[in-house]
């Protein structure tokens, strides 16, 4: 694990810790939230990445930014993030659970070590994360935030992408029930549930995210961020962008009958056996 620090301008704000933030989605949150005046800790297993984000950002907002170089699929990583939080001195206000990882893949035709970090990723630090936090607010009567970023494939049994869709069900499921423990202690909980997001998680080439960000259909990360930091603030228990359009797909998903998803799945197959 290695750190890099810049110092900068306190302000009155606590610290957003923002996990992921060395691109895409995490990255636009962690430039909303300094647009916002918060003082930021980055994290990403992307060393020099994360390095130039900080360095940009700060650059850009004039406001305090650590970045910090580590793997979040570690099973111990939460309880080391949160020390070296508690070391440095560094209060937290705004606890942000990105970090993730999204493959297009049969559970049988996944090796048990990436199971394993797509379980860590996405199940046990934001567990472990949000639990250290909350506690932590809590016992100091300070107030907070957590936003845990989810997927509309929270709601979708779709084969292919089973455990992120698993796992994101378990994050969801999870935050909603943990806002209910702890939001009239001061810390509210709000997950995010979205659909496609113009990133390279997904593989889609160009063409297809340009025509999706066309059509509404594929969110910038810039676009989701700003509607994601302005619902957390509201103290929204969960918000799926992209209104009824994505609502409408998770209905239209859940209503295929089962022969009609494994034709669906065989033809995906067939056509990646061809790339």
């Amino acid at each position: 694990m290695k750190v890099k620090q810049r110092t900068g301008m306190d302000g009155d704000k606590g610290f957003a810790l923002v996990t992921g933030a060395s691109s895409g989605i995490g990255l636009a949150i962690s430039r909303e939230l300094a647009r916002r005046g918060y003082p930021l800790l980055i994290v990403s297993n992307e060393e020099e990445k994360i390095a130039k984000a900080a360095g940009d950002i700060q650059t850009e907002y004039r406001v305090n930014v650590l970045s910090l170089y580590m793997d979040l699929a570690q099973r111990d990583s939460a309880e080391k993030l949160f020390e070296y939080c508690e070391k440095n001195n560094i209060k937290t206000e705004i606890l942000v659970n990105n970090a993730g990882i999204f493959f297009f893949r049969d559970v049988t035709g996944t090796q048990g070590e990436l199971i394993e970090k797509v379980i860590d990723l996405h199940v046990r630090t934001p567990t472990l994360l949000s639990r250290l936090f909350a506690a932590d607010l809590i016992r100091e009567n300070r107030t907070g935030y957590i936003l845990n970023m989810a997927s509309i494939a929270a709601w979708m049994m779709m084969p292919g992408i089973t455990l992120y869709s698993a796992t994101k069900s378990y994050l969801h499921c999870f935050s909603r029930a943990m806002r209910c423990e702890i939001f009239d202690r001061g810390v509210s909980i709000t997950t995010i549930c979205h659909g496609a997001v113009a990133t390279g998680l997904y593989g889609l080439a160009p063409r297809y995210m340009k025509l999706g960000i066309r059509l509404g259909i594929i969110l910038t990360p810039e676009r989701l961020a700003r509607k994601a930091i302005k619902k957390m603030f509201q103290k929204k228990a969960e918000y799926i962008p992209g209104g009824f359009v994505n609502h409408l797909f998770i209905f239209l998903v859940n209503a295929m009958p089962e022969v009609l998803v494994r034709h669906l799945k065989k033809k995906i197959d067939k056509s990646f056996s061809k790339r």
